[in-house]
């Protein structure tokens, strides 16, 4: 069965036809020397495959921490914005190496840009990223949301909201949204739910506050939880990993 023929399945039992996923640079990365582990890709690649043959249409928006931080560069020394924007194009190298990965596994695929690039990828246009999506292709969201200051879940924030995504997914380091910083407090507790004013106003760190706000002023849930094998597959398909962020 091909792709497209698998993306015409009945969604109406799922419980997210279509989502927003936010991968982190760091997660593709080959340990704290950066750059991409092919093996992290690959398993990422067969998890979104797989959840994509159930019939959820897939949006995603990728870091690109693992090769160039915009803060990092600007903490340095560096131009911000000028930062930024190689930031910007750090995001695009991890989603053409994504694309290569997925396509791999016969999932057709988009990369679209905020920044034009058109010899690698389409510049991003809403009604055409919308058609990508119902036509059964996964699309990646390149380049931030193409201004400096803005961070990578601020364009997934915006991304989501715009292609009307049910959900957004953040997968990271940590299981989820903790009551203090895991790696620095063994006491550390684990949120199952967190309010969107509860985040802004504990300013906790997982996301920043300009997507939390974003979502809020949207009503759009999010759940954050680690990235690690199988766990993209069970978050997308509705198993409660990790923490919930709504008003609910």
């Amino acid at each position: 069965m091909t792709d497209e023929a698998t993306a015409s399945s009945p969604t109406q039992s799922l419980r997210y036809p279509r989502v927003l996923l936010k991968l982190s640079g760091e997660a593709l990365a080959a340990g704290e020397n950066g750059g991409i582990e092919p093996d992290t890709l690959r398993t990422t690649a067969e998890e979104i495959a797989e959840v994509r043959k159930t019939g959820v249409e897939i949006g995603l928006v990728v870091g690109g921490g693992n090769i160039f931080r915009g803060l990092k560069g600007a903490s340095q020394g560096m131009d911000r914005a000028q930062s930024d924007y190689m930031g910007m194009l750090a995001t695009v190298i991890n989603a053409l190496a994504l694309q290569d990965a997925l396509e791999r596994q016969k999932v057709t695929t988009r990369v679209m840009t905020a920044l034009e690039i058109r010899q690698v990828a389409e510049p991003y246009i809403r009604r055409r990223a919308m058609r990508h999506l119902s036509q059964g292709h996964v699309v990646i969201f390149a380049a931030g949301t193409g201004n400096p200051y803005f961070s990578t879940d601020t364009a997934a924030s915006l991304r989501a909201m715009e292609i009307r995504a049910d959900a957004l997914f953040k997968a990271t380091k940590v299981g989820g949204i903790y009551t203090k910083d895991p790696v620095k407090h063994a006491d550390a507790e684990l949120l199952e739910h967190v309010t969107y004013d509860r985040f802004l106003t504990d300013r906790l760190k997982v996301m920043d506050s300009t997507a939390i706000a974003l979502c809020r002023e949207n009503g759009l849930p999010i759940r954050v939880f680690k990235m690690a094998t199988g766990n993209i597959k069970r978050v997308l398909l509705g198993e409660g990993l990790g923490t919930t962020v709504s008003d609910e």
